[in-house]
């Protein structure tokens, strides 16, 4: 068998087998922070959750189909390990990218909804002010 394809073969296993660990990962551990971020509606939490996990699946499933290509064949075991390596780690920079967003867009929201229940409401008037208006 060609080793180019020995290469394709592995570098497809490991990122898909990544993209799916990190996305249950980030699944299951994002739903508590979204809980907080939409104030406790769990059942709007677990559908934004989903929805997040579909389009990391699709924007990261999507790279790494389209990053298999490979410029040139593979000669040796040597050049397996470097394809390989070189495809895997910027896929493991792509998903570390997304992740970063994805935290940085939801600890916006958040700040916004905790700004919003700390804020104290206008005081209340204490006297009425003559009105200097001539009729």
């Amino acid at each position: 068998m060609d080793l180019t394809v020995v290469a394709y073969a592995i570098y497809l296993l490991v990122s898909v087998g990544l993209t799916v660990w990190v996305a249950r990962t980030l699944s299951h551990n994002g739903r508590i922070f979204l809980g907080d971020v939409l104030r406790g509606n769990e059942k709007l939490a677990d559908a934004v959750n989903h929805l997040l996990v579909v389009g990391f699946y699709l924007v990261n499933l999507g790279f790494v189909a389209l990053y298999l290509n490979q410029d040139g064949a593979v000669a040796d075991p040597r050049g397996v390990f470097e394809a390989v390596s070189a495809k895997l780690g910027v896929v493991l920079l792509v998903l570390g990218a997304l992740h970063l967003g994805n935290v940085f867009v939801l600890n916006k929201i958040r700040r916004r909804g905790v700004m919003e229940r700390e804020q104290v409401p206008p005081v209340a008037p204490q006297d009425w002010v003559a009105s200097s208006a001539k009729a």
